[in-house]
């Protein structure tokens, strides 16, 4: 590809056109990694049931708050360009010894698919944190509106792959296979962190993910910011809602789609395709819309775009809970929280000094993230054993997305009013932030 268009379809210029291309290789192995997993987890899951899915959640929301806090020393004590690789070799070996189990002929066995259903789901969140950790600090306010697009299209395209891979594949190699697949790619990654640190040393654009030493502080440092800051608390509250909406829409799926298809395989195959129509429409909006959506719309309005998709999408759902209309409203709501929401949400976290970049959104990503499905999964099936139908549940969920809405304006304006200080004040701000 020509250089001057390349630069175009980055909105790059020549000194970042290096860093977002291996920004975009990290993100695609990254997304592809996971994705060549999620058909397989999510099939385990519909075998379990929803019973069973409830209490996978609370597993997964137990094993966030045991994280938290060694993620935390491990930040305290280590430099984060040392930390990232090897963390994420770490994920690698984990898929090896499940190569081995799933090799061994466990892949029925209700034990190894609750584990892993538990470590994709937590690998997910986790590793995807780190991901975002590491692009605010490489990358300033003003880069992330330009370069964000075009670096969660290299996610978009890795989870493209990824389903399209299992979707063909897994009839011929099997799980284990899968996973094998799975573990290449986050290798791929492992070399994009190093080259992009490399990058980050040699153009002095980002000393502090370069050569700062580690964060120091308290190993719950990232709770207590979060709770400090009602900045961070807003970005909590988006990010609760959408966990809420998240887990409802899930839920339904594992009701109605083995009402409408019962061989294992087929619905195995279907989310797969799922997954492939989601991320074709999130990576054309990607490549072509987000980044004009920011620049001529603002923040403001792109955070609160899938709010109002998600109230008008729950209402639909209500006078019609059927699985094509479950299919079409879950495809453009995932494909616009991962074109539009998420990096338009992920630019927030710029302004925030190095151990919030990491302490804090891992907090927000990982614990408040995870424990918004679990508290969702308890409150659905709450409601659904008091005989609450699908129907009753979407038309609870309108409400829900107009006040995610109303949150994602408030937080969209702070954003903008923090954008408009001076950097002393804005530095000053964030220092008494920390320090409260």
């Amino acid at each position: 590809m020509p250089l001057p268009l390349l630069q175009r379809l980055t909105r790059a210029t020549p000194r970042e056109t290096t860093a977002s291309l291996w920004a975009f290789v990290f993100f695609f192995a990254l997304l592809a990694g996971y994705y060549v997993l999620r058909p397989i987890r999510d099939e385990m899951a519909i075998e379990g049931g929803q019973r069973a899915l409830s209490r996978l959640f609370t597993l997964v929301f137990v094993s966030m708050l045991v994280l938290a806090p060694v993620f935390g020393a491990l930040t305290a004590r280590f430099p984060r360009k040392r930390l990232l690789p090897w963390l994420y070799a770490f994920f690698v070996l984990d898929l090896v010894v499940f190569w081995w189990a799933f090799r061994a002929g466990n892949t029925q066995s209700p034990l190894v698919a609750k584990t892993f259903f538990v470590w994709v789901s937590v690998f997910n969140l986790f590793a995807v944190s780190l991901f975002w950790s590491f692009m605010a600090d490489i990358f300033d306010t003003a880069q992330a509106k330009r370069l964000y697009g075009f670096i969660a299209a290299g996610g978009t395209a890795g989870a493209l792959a990824g389903p399209s891979l299992t979707a063909v594949f897994v009839v011929l190699v099997g799980v284990k296979g899968m996973v094998l697949v799975s573990a290449a790619f986050l290798v791929l990654a492992i070399i994009a962190i190093l080259r992009l640190r490399r990058w980050a040393e040699d153009s002095g654009a980002a000393p502090a993910a370069a050569r700062e030493p580690a964060l120091g502080g308290s190993v719950f440092a990232g709770i207590t910011d979060v709770v400090r800051s009602p900045y961070l608390i807003g970005i909590c509250f988006f990010l609760l809602c959408f966990s809420l909406l998240s887990t409802f829409l899930y839920f339904m799926q594992i009701d109605l789609v083995p009402a409408a298809i019962h061989d294992s395989a087929a619905r195995t195959r279907l989310l797969a395709l799922v997954d492939l129509g989601v991320n074709v429409l999130a990576l054309a909006i990607q490549l072509f819309a987000f980044g004009a959506m920011m620049a001529r719309l603002g923040t403001t309005f792109t955070l609160a775009l899938m709010p109002l998709v998600a109230a008008v999408g729950f209402a639909l759902l209500a006078s019609d809970p059927v699985l094509p209309v479950l299919i079409a409203f879950g495809v453009l709501r995932r494909a616009g929280e991962y074109a539009v929401s998420k990096p338009a949400r992920e630019t927030l976290f710029n302004v925030l000094p190095p151990a919030q970049k990491y302490k804090a959104k891992n907090v927000i990503d990982t614990v408040v993230h995870r424990g918004g499905d679990t508290a969702s999964s308890w409150v659905f099936n709450g409601l659904r054993a008091a005989g609450i139908s699908l129907t009753t549940m979407a038309w609870i969920a309108v409400p829900v997305s107009l006040a995610w809405c109303a949150g994602a304006i408030a937080l969209g304006r702070s954003a903008a009013a923090k954008a408009h200080q001076p950097a002393g004040a804005g530095a000053a701000s964030l220092a008494a932030s920390v320090s409260r």
